[in-house]
């Protein structure tokens, strides 16, 4: 009961706390006057995937590699699956499709270069490196393409700064919702890794199962939270590029700088079958999105089908 107590408490500090730090980070973004291009590429796209940043990397300080990459490749999974079938499921997603060609080809190649750095077995410090370098060139290569013409990933990302409401307005409410967002998501991760632990120990399932299903679709809430709302206002293209992106921080971001942090040997459940689960949902929601430029509501089931299969086959067979 503890165990589970502290894991529920851990999520809700971890969701609070993203939402705080993202509205006082854009809050702090229009302040300063950081396009909103620009803050709907980094700020938002940093900000949602903060409970996975913050989980990831006090996990792999603290000696447990399986949850620090279990969360990472099961929140990918996650937010393909499970929040995207979910928002199609609630309105069908028309696309533009050269909003979203590079994202889609950048998910794909970072979790082919996932699979490949890891083919050892362990990401060490020049993984890292690599990771963090993939990340800074995507961010360089996109703010300038869109920056110098007019095109739809622009006016998709600047729309996720926009989706944002109901900001801090003065200064010190920005630095109070960054503290408090801060403080929360560290206090969250530490219930939330306690819980994990514990509950992973009590009920004989390994850490690297938990990592990739519980702690994975907790820290995801943000995403989910982002992406929900932007379906049920009809803007797609804002709730499909914010997964996109978040997957491409997801990998080549929070993992590089844990994998900087502290090498991180591989579950060898994640390599035999987690990390191709994470390219095949990637790949199958590129051919979705190009095959008919949107996301059916049967698209969307077909999605979230897949995602009970993968936990049925999760708690079941490994």
């Amino acid at each position: 009961m503890l165990y589970g107590l502290s894991l529920l408490a851990g999520i809700a500090l971890l969701t609070l706390g993203g939402e705080s730090l993202i509205r006082g980070a854009v809050a702090g973004a229009r302040r300063v006057g950081v396009s909103p291009l620009l803050t709907g590429l980094v700020v938002v796209g940093f900000g949602t995937s903060a409970p996975e940043l913050v989980v990831s990397i006090d996990a792999a300080i603290n000696q447990q590699p399986d949850i620090a990459v279990g969360n990472i490749v099961g929140s990918n999974i996650g937010n393909i699956l499970l929040i995207l079938g979910l928002c199609a499921v609630i309105c069908p997603m028309v696309v533009q499709p050269l909003a979203l060609r590079r994202d889609g080809l950048v998910v794909v190649l970072a979790s082919l270069l996932f699979i490949g750095l890891s083919f050892g077995g362990a990401l060490g410090r020049i993984d890292a490196a690599i990771f963090i370098a993939g990340l800074v060139g995507y961010l360089v290569w996109a703010y300038l393409s869109e920056s110098r013409q007019h095109i739809p990933a622009a006016e998709m990302h600047a729309s996720e700064a926009e989706e944002m409401t109901k900001l801090p307005t003065t200064g010190w409410m920005i630095v109070v919702a960054l503290v408090i967002g801060l403080g929360m998501l560290i206090g969250g991760s530490q219930l939330l890794l306690y819980g994990a632990i514990g509950l992973a120990q009590a009920m004989g399932i390994s850490e690297a199962v938990i990592g990739l299903t519980i702690v994975a679709v907790g820290t995801s809430l943000p995403e989910m939270a982002v992406s929900v709302v932007a379906a049920l206002r009809r803007h797609a293209d804002v709730a499909i590029g914010n997964i996109l992106g978040s997957n491409i921080f997801n990998l080549l971001g929070i993992l590089g700088i844990s994998a900087f942090l502290q090498p991180l040997p591989l579950a060898p459940r994640v390599a035999l079958f987690d990390q191709w689960v994470m390219l095949g949902a990637a790949g199958i929601l590129v051919l979705f999105l190009y095959t008919g430029m949107r996301l059916s509501r049967w698209e969307g089931a077909a999605l979230l089908a897949g995602y009970a299969a993968y936990i049925a086959l999760s708690f079941t067979i490994f």
